[in-house]
């Protein structure tokens, strides 16, 4: 009895050691794939990038990050997560250190696209630390593993201040190749593996890719394209607006952003619980409505009103100083990171012995989605010169979202309404007869 407690104590033990290594891990990956927030600063000015190409600098890593989730995660299905993990931080290094001498715009895209592999490491630390607990806590220790999101926020509080202390932004991407080389034999040291949660190799990429025919993992890549996408495009694309609709420097505008990408991060343990206590469906339905009416806030331009009244005009100005715009940013951070949270809530539930290359594909929909609209703000700015359009697309997309969510769990209900209608009336007939 006593040796059988040992081996609970001992698997608790583990399950909790691999939860915080991995959080770790994916705290300074998630840090080195939000890089170019920061260093497109300086860039944009040094390069001459118009809004549109500082969009495709900022965003050409997370491209990279998302197209590889779905074979990160299936690798890690079938290899196991500590060695898909570790193999996966140090193939950024070198790309990583090779920035710092970069000079052309074509150079920092090629090298970008190296660096988002990092990103790639959310699709083998979601089924790994998954793996390590039981159902009805996968929420929560999903949700832990992705407060790394934290990361943004880790990125706009060191690099200003490496890029102000050493005088030019080159200094960002050496620190990070070491900080990265580091993690990486910090995570192997304190991680742990388990054979019995690979999936048999007997098992093909294409059987694993089967489920994903299933309407319910298109339904969730929508939803996480607009929790997880939203918060990736905005984390990116913030510190500049900041700059550019403020005047602020990139210290101060770094440190504001923060605010957003900080809750983003680290309440997305607490969305975690959330869904394990309410469920899935409930807590994204309510994020979605936090979302939209935070969006709408932000959308409206400043604009000036004049009125013409029997004592004369009277004018007055409707807009979003940068203290209602920190606000409503805050509580957005925070509605989305417990959104992300629920939605692979959803997958835990639904895919346990698949859940590598679900969440791989559902990553990868929310990566793209990150990738996608930081270009898209840039090009509204330019063909516009309204910076807020960037926030009436995201009202549009989490509108799409709420309409997708009603008319699908809609149809879910009248359907299993019906089913349960007709097994009472086969169980009468059967009494009958």
């Amino acid at each position: 009895m006593d040796g059988e407690n040992r081996s609970i104590n001992n698997g608790a033990d583990a399950a909790w050691r691999v939860l915080g290594s991995s959080t770790f891990a994916f705290t300074i990956c998630f840090a080195v794939w939000m890089m170019f927030s920061i260093l497109g600063i300086p860039l944009k000015s040094q390069l001459h990038l118009s809004n549109a190409e500082f969009g495709l600098i900022a965003a050409t890593p997370v491209l990279t990050g998302s197209l590889i989730r779905v074979p990160l995660g299936i690798w890690t299905d079938r290899f196991g997560g500590r060695i898909v993990f570790f193999l996966t931080m140090l193939s950024t290094v070198v790309p990583i250190w090779l920035v710092s001498y970069a000079t052309q715009l074509w150079q920092f895209l090629l090298l970008g696209l190296f660096v988002g592999v990092a990103g790639g490491s959310f699709s083998v630390g979601t089924p790994y630390v998954a793996r390590w607990f039981p159902k009805s806590r996968q929420g929560l220790a999903m949700g832990i593993f992705g407060a790394g999101n934290s990361g943004a926020a880790l990125n706009k509080f060191v690099a200003p201040v490496l890029i102000v202390t050493a005088g030019t932004w080159t200094i960002v991407p050496k620190v990070y190749a070491i900080a990265m080389l580091i993690t990486a034999f910090v995570f192997l040291a304190l991680s742990a593996s388990n054979p019995a949660h690979r999936i048999p190799t007997r098992s093909s990429a294409g059987s694993q890719l089967k489920v994903l025919r299933d309407p319910r993992v298109l339904r969730y890549a929508q939803y996480y394209s607009v929790v997880f996408g939203g918060y990736v495009g905005l984390s990116l694309w913030m510190p500049q607006y900041y700059v550019q609709q403020y005047g602020f420097g990139i210290e101060t505008a770094a440190l504001l952003a923060a605010c957003f990408s900080l809750p983003g991060g680290v309440v997305r343990a607490f969305g975690g619980w959330l869904s394990d206590r309410f469920g899935a469906y409930r807590t994204t339905w309510a994020v979605m409505w936090i979302a939209l009416a935070g969006f709408f806030v932000l959308s409206y331009p400043p604009t000036d009103f004049v009125i013409h009244s029997a004592r004369g005009p009277i004018a007055f100005t409707i807009g979003a100083g940068p203290v209602l715009y920190t606000v409503v940013m805050f509580i957005i951070g925070v509605a989305v990171a417990v959104g992300k949270a629920s939605v692979f809530k959803f997958i835990g539930d639904d895919y346990t012995d698949n859940i590598g290359a679900v969440s791989g594909v559902v990553g990868l929909a929310g990566g793209l989605a990150g990738f996608i609209l930081p270009i898209l703000f840039g090009l509204l700015v330019d063909l516009t010169g309204v910076r807020s359009t960037c926030f009436m697309l995201m009202f549009g997309a989490t509108v799409v979202s709420l309409l997708f969510m009603h008319f699908s769990y809609r149809s879910e209900a009248l359907a299993k309404a019906g089913a349960e209608k007709e097994s009472k009336v086969y169980e009468r007939e059967t009494v009958a007869h």
